[in-house]
Parts: C-alpha cells; sequence; structure tokens
C-alpha cells in the first residue's frame, strides 16, 4: 500500500490531508458513522482477497495433508469413541473428559473431528483439509473486520484511502505467520483456530450489523458465532467484552451510549457465557489440568507468564526458535522475572490508559492482553505453562502495530516491506511444517531446543521405541528421570523399554516407583506386572493386573495380560475367564487366541484348546508361539509326527525360540530320533549354557545313544 505523503509534509489531491493523530471524539458527538465513499471493496477485490488468502494458505500449508496425528491427537481423535459417528448428534456433542484429551468440555471441537471421521475414518488427510478451511476463513474473516474498522470515522482519515491494503497485509502476514503453525498443523490444535474464526466471525457480524440496513440480522449472526466460539474454547469468554470496547472506541463513544444502542446485543452476548460455564464444569476443570488447587499457585502462574508474554511477543517479530511443548516449568520467584514483569506492568499500564482515552491502540492492546487472560494470567494451567497456540488470535494485534508503524515510518514503501514480510513467513511457515512429519522429528526438534524438558524426552522415547530403537529410548527416559525424577509416567516407560531389552531386574524399581507415585495409573500397574512376569513371578503381577483392570475395566489388553499371568501361574480357569472376556473386547487378538488355547490344554480340554489355537493361526498364519503351542497339544495326543511338523516350523519363523526347539527335542526322542535330538540340546546350550534343565536333557539323550558310557 501507498502513502498520500509523508508526515508533516502535505501533498496535492484531495484526500491526501497530512496524517497527524486523530483527536479522540467528545461523547457528544459520538454518531451512527457514516461510511466514507470507496470504503466499501468491490465484489472483485473480495474474491481476489479470498483467492490470495486461500492460494498463501495452500502454499505455505498444502504440503501437510499426509502428515500423521501425534501427541494430544491420540487421546481426542484416534481414542475417542464419541466421533465415530455423526448421528445421533448428542454423542457427538458429548466429549470425553481427562487429562490430555483437547476435546473435554469442548462439544463443537468434537462435533468437528466427528465430522472428519465420518469423512476419512482415522485418515488424517480430512482433518489437515479442514483445519486450513478453517484458517484461511478465519484470515478472510480477520482482513474484512480490519477493514472495516480503518474505514471508521475515528481512523479513516488516517487510513481510509489505503485501508483495503492495509488490511489485506495484516491479513496476509497473520495467515502466513510461523507461530501460527501449531494451531493449523497440530490437528488437535484446531481448538485454537476453530475458535479464532468463531471470535473474528463475532466481530465482523457486528462491525458489519453498525451501518446495515437490517442491524438485527448480523447482531443474530455475530450471537451465533458467539455460542458457537464459546462451544469450542474458554478463550472466547472475552469475545463479548471485545465487541463492547470496540463499541465504545470507535462507535457510540461511551459505554453508556454503547448499552443504550445495542443493550439486546450485549445481553445476548452475555447469555453464550452460560454454555461456556456449563462446559467448564462438565469438562471438570479440564481434566485436573487447569484451574487452582492443582499444585500451582496463582502468584507462581502469574510470574511464569511474564515470561510466556514477552517470549510470545519476542517470537511474533522474530518467530525462532518455535517449541511444541516448552514443558511444565514454572518461575521460581520475582527476581527470574523482574524485567518482564516490569515490561509487561508498562505495557498493560500503557494500554490502560489508552483504551481510557479511547484511542485504538487502547483497543488493539486490549486485544492482546484480554484473549490471552484466560490462560496466561493467575489461573493455572499445569500441562503446559508455555504454549505456542495460544497467539493465534492475540498475534493479529502485534501485526496490526507493526504495520501501522511501517505505514507510518516508510512512506510508500510500506508495499515493499509488507511482501518482503509475507514471502519470508509463508517460507518459514513450509520449513516449520516438516518438523510434523513424524513423532520421531517433532520430539528430537524439541528435545534439541529444550533439552531441560522432561516430557519432551519422553516422548521422544515413545518415539523411538515405536520405531523398535527401544536402547535409544532407555537413553531418553533415563534422562528425563534425571530431570524429574516424580513422573510416573517416565517411571514406568523406563520400566517397559528396560523388561523389552531382556532386564526386567534393572526395570522392577522403576515400575515399583511408578505405581507409588500414582497408585491410580493403570499403565504403571500393567508395565509393572510386565516386569515381574517377565522376572518369573507372575503370582505377583497379578494383583497388578486385577488394579489396572478396577481402574479400566474395558481394557482388552489387561484382561489378556490379567488372564496370561493366572496361566503361569498355574491357575487356569481362572485364566479363561479372563482371556474370554479379552476376546469379547477385542476378538481379533491373536495372541489372546493363543493364550486361551495354552489354558484349554492345562485343563484338559484338548478340544477346544486345538480349535483356539486354530483361530490364532487364521488370524496370524506366521505366528510362531501358536504352532508351538499346538505342537504341544499334538503332542500331548501323542501325536509326534504332527508335533514335530508344527516344532519344526514354528523354528522356521523365529530360530531363537529355544522353547520350542526344546520341545522338538524332546520329540525327536520320543520317537527314536536321538542324534537329532543331541544337535538340537547342544544348539541351545550353545545360547543358553546354563540352561539346567535342556543340560539334563542332553545327558539322557546321550545316555540313550550310548547305554555303555554314561560319562559321556
Amino acid at each position: 500500500a501507498q502513502r498520500p505523503g509523508r508526515p508533516g509534509k502535505s501533498s496535492a489531491g484531495a484526500g491526501d490531508e497530512a496524517i497527524v493523530p486523530s483527536k479522540p471524539l467528545k461523547k457528544a458527538d459520538a454518531v451512527q458513522p457514516a461510511r466514507p465513499r470507496g470504503a466499501v471493496p468491490s465484489a472483485g477485490q473480495v474474491v481476489a482477497a479470498g483467492a490470495l488468502i486461500a492460494g498463501v494458505v495452500l502454499a505455505a500449508h498444502g504440503h501437510t495433508f499426509r502428515l500423521p496425528f501425534v501427541f494430544d491427537d491420540r487421546a481426542s481423535i484416534l481414542d475417542n469413541p464419541s466421533i465415530r459417528h455423526l448421528w445421533p448428534l448428542s454423542d457427538a456433542l458429548s466429549p470425553p473428559r481427562g487429562t490430555g484429551v483437547t476435546v473435554a468440555g469442548r462439544p463443537i471441537l468434537n462435533l468437528s473431528f466427528a465430522l472428519n471421521y465420518a469423512i476419512s475414518g482415522p485418515a488424517t488427510w480430512s482433518y489437515h483439509v479442514l483445519n486450513l478451511v478453517i484458517h484461511a476463513l478465519a484470515g478472510l474473516t480477520l482482513l474484512g473486520f480490519v477493514h472495516r474498522t480503518l474505514t471508521l470515522p475515528l481512523l479513516a482519515e488516517r487510513f481510509c484511502r489505503h485501508a483495503w491494503w492495509l488490511a489485506l497485509t495484516i491479513a496476509g502476514l497473520w495467515t502466513l505467520h510461523p507461530l501460527q503453525t501449531e494451531s493449523v498443523t497440530y490437528i488437535v490444535q484446531r481448538a485454537e483456530s476453530l475458535m479464532g474464526l468463531f471470535y473474528l466471525l463475532t466481530m465482523y457480524c457486528y462491525v458489519r450489523s453498525i451501518d446495515a440496513p437490517r442491524p438485527e440480522a448480523w447482531q443474530a449472526l455475530a450471537v451465533m458465532a458467539c455460542l458457537l466460539g464459546m462451544g469450542t474454547k474458554e478463550v472466547m469468554v472475552s469475545a463479548p467484552l471485545m465487541v463492547l470496547l470496540h463499541d465504545r472506541t470507535f462507535v457510540a463513544g461511551s459505554f453508556a451510549a454503547a448499552w443504550r444502542r445495542r443493550r439486546i446485543l450485549y445481553l445476548a452476548l452475555a447469555g453464550t457465557w452460560l454454555l461456556l460455564g456449563f462446559d467448564m464444569i462438565a469438562s471438570a476443570a479440564r481434566g485436573g489440568t487447569a484451574g487452582v488447587g492443582l499444585g500451582v499457585s496463582s502468584w507462581d502462574y502469574l510470574l511464569t507468564q511474564c515470561r510466556a508474554i514477552v517470549l510470545y511477543l519476542k517470537l511474533a517479530l522474530w518467530p525462532h526458535p518455535l517449541v511444541i511443548d516448552y514443558g511444565d516449568g514454572v518461575a521460581g520467584g520475582l527476581r527470574e522475572v523482574w524485567p518482564q514483569a516490569l515490561l509487561l506492568t508498562l505495557l498493560f499500564l500503557g494500554v490502560a490508559i489508552a483504551a481510557w482515552r479511547r484511542s485504538a491502540i487502547g483497543f488493539v492492546g486490549a486485544w492482546f492482553f484480554l484473549i490471552l487472560a484466560p490462560s496466561s494470567s493467575v489461573v493455572p494451567v499445569t500441562v503446559q505453562t508455555i504454549a505456542e497456540h495460544r497467539m493465534y488470535l492475540p498475534l493479529a494485534a502485534v501485526i496490526a502495530v507493526a504495520v501501522a508503524g511501517i505505514y507510518h515510518l516508510t512512506d510508500r514503501k510500506v508495499g515493499m516491506v509488507a511482501l518482503a514480510a509475507i514471502v519470508a513467513a509463508g517460507w518459514l511457515t513450509f520449513r516449520r511444517d516438516d518438523t510434523y512429519r513424524s513423532e520421531l522429528t517433532l520430539w528430537s526438534d524439541t528435545v534439541m531446543k529444550c533439552p531441560e524438558n522432561a516430557r519432551a524426552r519422553t516422548n521422544l522415547g515413545l518415539a523411538l521405541v515405536d520405531l523398535g530403537r527401544v536402547p535409544e529410548a532407555v537413553v531418553q527416559y533415563t534422562a528425563a528421570i534425571r530431570i524429574q525424577p516424580g513422573n510416573p509416567v517416565t517411571q514406568f516407560n523406563l520400566c517397559n523399554a528396560l523388561t523389552r531389552l531382556g532386564r526386567p531386574a534393572e526395570a522392577l524399581p522403576h515400575g515399583e516407583t511408578a505405581v507409588r507415585l500414582d497408585p491410580n495409573n493403570a499403565n504403571a500397574q500393567v508395565d509393572l506386572g510386565i516386569a515381574l512376569v517377565a522376572l518369573g513371578r507372575p503370582a505377583e503381577a497379578v494383583p497388578h493386573y486385577e488394579e489396572a483392570l478396577r481402574l479400566e475395566p474395558q481394557a482388552a489388553d489387561v484382561q489378556a495380560d490379567l488372564g496370561a499371568a493366572l496361566l503361569q501361574s498355574g491357575r487356569g480357569a481362572a485364566a479363561i475367564e479372563h482371556l474370554e472376556a479379552a476376546l469379547r473386547l477385542e476378538p481379533d487378538a491373536a495372541q489372546t487366541w493363543c493364550d486361551l488355547a495354552s489354558a484349554r490344554a492345562q485343563q484338559g480340554q484338548p478340544a477346544a484348546a486345538r480349535q483356539a489355537c486354530e483361530r490364532a493361526l487364521a488370524l496370524k498364519p506366521d505366528f510362531p508361539e501358536a504352532l508351538y503351542v499346538l505342537g504341544n497339544i499334538e503332542a500331548e495326543g501323542e501325536n509326534f509326527a504332527a508335533a514335530l511338523g508344527r516344532y519344526r516350523r514354528a523354528l522356521a519363523l523365529a530360530p531363537d525360540y529355544f522353547v520350542a526347539r526344546n520341545n522338538l527335542a524332546n520329540a525327536l526322542l520320543v520317537t527314536g530320533q536321538i542324534d537329532e535330538a543331541i544337535a538340537q540340546y547342544r544348539q541351545i546350550l550353545r545360547e543358553q549354557p546354563d540352561d539346567r534343565s535342556v543340560q539334563d536333557n542332553l545327558a539322557r539323550a546321550i545316555a540313550l545313544r550310548n547305554p555303555g558310557d554314561q560319562r559321556r
């Protein structure tokens, strides 16, 4: 956009007056605004702007359609039964509760995920597409709201000539800013972008109503948008206040005049708080992650937010480095953050004074502070004390001030500066999206930038385990425990990883610590049980599985683990009960069918055992354990030829399956194939030289082959 002239100098042409600060209107002067000629954009401009914003969003984020679910996406989408169907709507509007469930208390957000699930199920492409559509619509709505505000009488003298291009610049920068990546690319943070869209629609519909022939229609749309926003995220709470402040600052001239003219609108907007209050009660303090009395005092959280808000301002102007998770640390006292606290105090006082004087900068500052207030003031959000997605809407205020400042200082060069900034922002956003291509890249990036973030290290460990890189995961878990030893999640994850590595004795203390720290954590109970089973103590594992089942009665895997522990404890009848319960919940679990076959065989039910084993093999034909169990069933029935075939096939699939090799050798011995039996026993002892039972079997085989030479 080009300015009409340099500050303090006149230039020829009507409407090219010198740019000077506008004086606030007196209350008596406040009238219904008449929009200046040319203030309404043409249909072509609107279409071009919409195409431009959609185009830049697609250019910056279009490569994200195949990116996977990450972090809290699992709890809120993949493990969320309420989004599995759209009808009845009551299910989709009743999101689950719990820690890490972003949809808790947010029915409209949950409904949007139900819509995606109806389109693509667990495939991520439709979720990313809708996120981009929401963000592009939010950018276009911001354009309309800013343009109409710039052409109101208080600002028209200064900005009306180039209001459309200034608004387009602000909207373009806001839409492409790298700080928005978390709210757009991280699927579950649609909570922020969808709420932002409804917030902006509330403001836009209200501002359209100001000079509309039938303002009631636009006001009704504003209330509807506000209601939807309240059902999307709690940050929407400030929207009615921002509408009132905008009216008082730019239109009515006073709060009293705004109330007289539009009291019905404000009563209706205030009524939307009832839905928000109901949702907050239903979510039970966001699953225990937000509110007082959760281990973080309001004062400590406020001090932490001094650091956070200054960081947000810095990232708005220089978006590097960007981090998905800053951890849950809090400030250790005022002396740690006094420079930030002083800066924010001065900014807040300046905004308050400007707002009292009806200055536009007062409204912009209030936009920044009021929208951040629910998550960045005195009400602790204990899971994430700093989060970049909270700047989704407040960023518009920072960009508006920056663009206005450039417009004032650079005269005709504002267009080139804005274009360069938009191109740079788009490129940085494109690069930042690459970080989300996998859990491994996301958490590796986070650990590199925040090495003392215990949660990031734990999540990196989980990503490494999923890739089979368990030793590297142990390194991350160990570092996380060094940073935060009282975290039960890291403790039981380390227990699980060490057990996988065949080090259950090292795993056991971590499992016990996790259960001691959080006895109501089903995962901790299960992982401790797994370590005890690996140590050959299944009877001790049973109470832990039972406790996990009490905590999660519908968990098929816990039923199956409990059944397996009972089986190994010699309690076949009880094992059958839990294994069958697990199969009712998850009928396609091949391992559970295999365990049920073993339990049936233990109870002297060979026909039922064979049937269960065949079901396991039907689900998983190359299943060594099922072949081994079926071989045992054949051997018990003295069908040794069939048993030998099952054992050999199991060993072809898993050469290190030593129990199957031992039973193969036993069957060979029984059928008189002594030399081959000896070879099999010796192969086992090369890997497990201290296995006393195999040593005894080998000695017996040698004695059978050479009855006159007992020493051999």
